[in-house]
C-alpha cells in the first residue's frame, strides 16, 4: 500500500479508501428499500472487512451520516472501538446534506444542520473529531457563506480537522475556495467525484481546478457500481445484477462501459486477474488520483480490490485502456487546445 498527501495538507492517507455505504443496511429496522438493497452486511460483517482493510495498509476509511441512514456511521464506529484500533491512526471521513429525518430541516447545509449533524455522527461514529467532513454535494437553498462559516465553526470547535466537497461543479467549488480564501476561512482540501474508466467526465473541469488548486481527488464508484466488475453482461443484467435494478446509480453509459470491458477482458485474462483489478489499476495510474473509495459486499470482493495496488500494467495495455475510454472532444475544450497550439516550445516558426 502507497501513501499519498491529502491535497495542501500534511496528512497521507492510503492510495485505496474502505468505503462502508454496505455497511448497515441489513438492519431490520431500516425503512429505505434503496439502502435494503445496496449491500446486507451485518455489524460482523462491517468489523471484518474493516480488519482486513487495515491489515492490508489501509488508514482511509469514508462513510456519510445518510448511509443506511446513520447505521454505517454506527456499525463503523463500533468495528473501529472492538478492534481497538487507536482512533490516530485511522483517517475518518464522513459526509452531511442528504436527508437524515422527516422535518423539514433534516436535510441541507444550513449552520442548524451542520451543528446538529456533526454532533450526530460523532456519537455514532464513537469519536472526539472527525478528520475530512464533506459537504456531500450542492445546497440552492442555503447560502454558501452560511455553509462555509458553519464549517469553520466545527473546525475551530475541534470537531472537523479538515473540509471537503463531493459532487460539486467545478464553478461552484471555485466559488467556495476563492469565498473561503477572501474570508480567511478554511478552504476545501479534497473532492470526492464520480470517477471510473468509463466515466472520466471530471478530467473536463474538475481535475484541471483541483491541479490548480491543490485539491486531492477522491473517486467514488470506481467500478460504476458493479457494471465494471466484468461478471454482468450489460445488455442481459441478470439476478446478480439485482441492485441495479432497485437503484441504478451511478448512470453510466452502457455502449461506452462495454467498449471499455471488451478491451480489459483480454487484459484480464492475459494476466490472470480480475476485471475489476484491471480497472482499478488503471485509475491508480492517473496522476490526479489520491485514493480511490473502494466498497465490497464480501471478503472475496475486498481481497481482489486490495490487489489492485500491486498490478502493474503495461505501456501497451495501459495505452489500449486511455484510448477506448478517451472522452469525446467538447468545447470549449477543441478550441482551447487549437488556439494554444503555436504557444508550445516544440513549435518552430519561418
Amino acid at each position: 500500500m502507497r501513501y499519498r498527501l491529502l491535497g495542501k495538507t500534511g496528512l497521507y492517507v492510503s492510495e485505496l479508501c474502505l468505503g462502508c455505504m454496505t455497511f448497515g443496511a441489513g438492519k431490520e429496522r431500516l425503512q429505505s428499500t434503496r439502502w435494503k438493497s445496496i449491500g446486507m452486511l451485518t455489524a460482523a460483517d462491517a468489523e471484518r472487512l474493516i480488519g482486513m482493510a487495515i491489515d492490508a495498509g489501509v488508514n482511509f476509511i469514508d462513510t456519510a451520516d445518510v448511509y443506511a441512514e446513520g447505521e454505517s456511521e454506527r456499525d463503523l464506529g463500533s468495528a473501529l472501538a472492538t478492534l481497538g484500533i487507536p482512533r490516530d491512526k485511522i483517517i475518518l471521513a464522513t459526509k452531511v446534506r442528504a436527508r437524515t429525518g422527516p422535518g423539514p430541516n433534516d436535510i441541507g447545509l444550513s449552520r442548524g444542520h451542520i451543528l446538529n449533524a456533526v454532533d450526530a455522527s460523532l456519537k455514532r461514529l464513537r469519536t472526539d473529531y472527525i478528520d475530512l467532513y464533506q459537504i456531500h454535494g450542492i445546497d440552492y437553498d442555503t447560502p454558501l457563506e452560511e455553509t462555509l462559516a458553519a464549517l469553520d465553526t466545527v473546525i475551530h470547535a475541534g470537531k472537523v480537522r479538515y473540509a471537503g466537497f463531493c459532487n460539486l461543479p467545478a464553478w461552484f467549488a471555485m466559488k467556495a475556495l476563492a469565498y473561503a480564501d477572501y474570508h480567511c476561512l478554511p478552504r476545501f482540501v479534497s473532492a470526492q467525484m464520480y470517477y471510473s474508466i468509463a466515466g472520466r467526465d471530471i478530467e473536463r473541469e474538475i481535475v484541471p481546478l483541483a491541479k490548480e488548486e491543490g485539491l486531492a481527488i477522491l473517486p467514488w464508484s470506481p467500478l460504476a457500481g458493479g457494471l465494471l466488475s466484468g461478471k454482468f453482461d450489460l445488455q442481459n443484467p441478470g439476478p446478480e445484477n439485482a441492485r441495479r435494478s432497485s437503484f441504478d446509480f451511478p448512470p453510466v453509459d452502457k455502449t461506452r462501459a462495454k467498449a471499455v470491458l471488451d478491451v480489459m477482458r483480454p487484459i484480464a485474462g492475459r494476466m490472470g486477474v480480475s476485471v475489476a483489478r484491471v480497472a482499478l489499476a488503471w485509475m491508480l495510474t492517473r496522476p490526479f488520483v489520491t485514493s480511490i473509495i473502494i466498497g465490497a459486499k464480501t471478503v472475496e470482493q475486498l481481497t481482489d480490490n486490495l490487489s489492485s495496488t500491486d498490478l502493474v500494467l503495461s505501456a501497451e495495455d495501459g495505452a489500449a485502456l486511455d484510448e477506448v475510454s478517451a472522452l469525446p472532444r467538447e468545447y470549449p475544450g477543441w478550441m482551447l487546445e487549437w488556439q494554444t497550439i503555436d504557444r508550445r516550445p516544440e513549435k518552430t516558426f519561418p
